[in-house]
């Protein structure tokens, strides 16, 4: 499906150099050019690049459109995330790139940043065409995946299950011994890069509370499976609807997820994963429980492309690589600059096969 891309100029600088060779390398492979307010309407892709003044907010008019937020720095930066994360929040891109005017080869050098705290650099080796067309392969799947965030609540949770059960105390055993290992990074504090009107805006926008990483589910029998929700501390998973939540469907002319929650409630968002961790219970039947934690393991096979969390593509290529393993119930699989997605009888299961094999530092190339 072709996409649609819009460009600004920003004149003579590194990032108005970078800009506009990306917008002729995005033309040649094959991607159209539409205005402005048209891509924010209809969605589409936006080079937004960052003002000398500082870096500048980008509200769109709905979730359809992919920013790529574009700044500039004289040497590549000595902590990475501390440097761009920062400007791809500000920015409200979904992308941020750092064009670095002095790389490792003496000469342009892009660094990405991505919302799952991924970063990686494409030097500029000598050959401008070389060089676009590189930084274009790795964007272009990241800006043409489809999300698949939006929750349907249905108030039919049993009164039974209303306090949980067995498969909600193990998520909750679960939750406090990733807090035990190290394993859960602090939610990210959203609210002290934005402002109060540009937070209220993202939590609309991807319908989220926060960035917290990882996630866990537990199947609890054929259809159905609880699963931890958006934006929240994983070590204390306890309330059913609001911290802990029963899947039960996929909705395709939807794209979303249905969930059975409790009456008179007002329920949280379920973790953007849950397609992912759809696709693998319902094609894998004596899969009992999904880990999915920012960490990595030596010898694993992994996602070639590091598509956004919640897209339809990086489900899709997580189940594709489970389904090869030999053992797809007891399978570990890499998410490329992101993390493991982790399957097996049961959450403990899980943990005692794989803990004393667990890095906490995921490689990023």
């Amino acid at each position: 499906m072709e996409s649609t891309i819009v460009a600004r100029s920003s004149g003579e600088t590194l990032t108005g150099w970078f800009t506009e060779h990306l917008r002729e390398a995005i033309i040649k492979n094959g991607y159209r050019l539409v205005e402005e307010d048209v891509a924010s309407d209809e969605g589409g892709i936006i080079l937004h690049p960052v003002e000398p003044s500082g870096p500048r907010s980008f509200r769109r008019k709905n979730r359809a459109v992919f920013v790529i937020g574009i700044g500039e720095a004289d040497e590549p930066p000595t902590e990475p995330l501390k440097t761009g994360y920062p400007f791809l929040l500000r920015t409200l891109a979904n992308l941020f790139i750092l064009v670095v005017k002095n790389g490792q080869h003496g000469g342009p050098e892009a660094f990405f940043f991505t919302l799952e705290q991924g970063f990686y650099a494409i030097p500029h080796e000598g050959d401008d065409e070389a060089f676009f067309n590189l930084v274009v392969e790795r964007l272009a799947p990241l800006a043409t995946s489809n999300l698949i965030i939006e929750n349907e609540f249905v108030p039919d949770l049993p009164e039974a299950l209303c306090n949980g059960d067995e498969v909600t105390e193990s998520i909750t055993r679960a939750g406090r011994r990733l807090d035990e290992l190290d394993l859960l990074p602090s939610p990210f504090p959203l609210e002290d890069f934005l402002s109060p009107r540009d937070f209220r805006h993202v939590k609309q926008l991807f319908n989220i509370g926060g960035l917290s990483y990882g996630n866990l589910s537990a199947r609890k029998d054929e259809t159905r499976f609880w699963m931890s929700a958006s934006g929240v501390d994983k070590s204390r998973l306890e309330k059913i609807g609001t911290e802990i939540l029963l899947v039960t469907d996929y909705i395709p002319e939807k794209q979303a997820m249905r969930l059975s929650v409790p009456p008179n409630i007002t329920p949280r968002r379920v973790s953007v994963d849950a397609i992912e961790h759809f696709m693998i219970y319902r094609e894998h039947p004596k899969v009992g429980a999904i880990l999915h934690v920012h960490a990595w393991m030596e010898g694993i096979p992994s996602t070639h492309i590091n598509f956004p969390c919640g897209t339809y593509e990086l489900a899709s290529a997580v189940a594709e690589l489970v389904r090869r393993e030999k053992d797809p119930d007891h399978a570990v699989i890499g998410l490329k600059n992101h993390g493991l997605t982790i399957t097996g009888e049961s959450l403990d299961e899980i943990f005692d096969r794989v803990e004393s094999k667990i890095l906490r530092q995921v490689p990023m190339s």
